[in-house]
């Protein structure tokens, strides 16, 4: 299931990043790469141990997770530190899969990729987030502010940059339900109850689609 979450970062705030990204540490992306994707990784991130990306890491997990939509997508359990990324003209990340276990010092499982743009699709050609599915390649480019979220266990890709520079924040994600078959289930599920919790609270359907969600949630999550 992809997913896509609108204005994670609200239009103050991306200046703001967008100023402190100018004046930030990168290093070789290779660096946080597993063996396979280093092979075909090539960008840059901002030292995750410099001020500025200790900062930045804190903004971006502090939106995602007050955003309902993100919370409702991937039912999250851990939240990985992001990492920003530049890609300038000539970089790219060839097809891989994301790490099944991530962390050092405190280990989680990689369900859940989450892509936050942070700036504008008019900045730069290529660098669209290839991802092949069931239904034939998706390819994803959105507006500086919006967020993607897509399983960690898709093959995918970002696009050789052929004109300016694409700056994302990335991020993985534990989720309290393994499967994504049923991520997505408890997803449309959960905005079907929305809406009826809004439109008709005291109705009986609204009350055992309630009942149904929540009880699913509770047979499903590992915590």
């Amino acid at each position: 299931m992809l997913t896509r979450i609108q204005s994670v970062i609200d239009q103050e705030q991306l200046q703001i990043i967008q100023q402190a990204i100018q004046l930030a540490p990168f290093v070789d992306g290779k660096s946080s790469a597993g063996k396979a994707a280093e092979q075909v990784k090539n960008n840059q991130e901002i030292d995750q141990n410099s001020d500025v990306g200790k900062q930045l890491a804190q903004v971006i997990i502090g939106n995602l997770s007050h955003n309902e939509s993100f919370k409702k997508a991937a039912l999250p359990h851990r939240i990985a530190t992001p990492f920003v990324a530049k890609y300038s003209t000539g970089m790219t990340y060839g097809y891989h899969i994301d790490d099944p276990v991530m962390g050092q010092e405190q280990r989680f499982r990689c369900d859940v990729a989450c892509t936050v743009f942070l700036n504008n699709p008019d900045d730069y050609e290529g660098g669209e987030l290839c991802m092949r599915t069931n239904f034939g390649e998706q390819k994803v480019k959105l507006p500086a502010g919006d967020a993607i979220v897509y399983p960690a266990s898709s093959l995918h890709q970002v696009a050789e940059i052929t004109r300016g520079e694409r700056v994302v924040a990335v991020t993985w994600i534990q989720s309290l339900i393994r499967d994504p078959a049923k991520r997505e289930l408890l997803y449309e599920l959960g905005l079907a109850r929305e809406k009826l919790l809004s439109e008709k609270p005291n109705a009986d359907e609204t009350a055992q689609i309630d009942h149904s969600y929540t009880n699913l949630v509770r047979m499903w999550s590992e915590v």
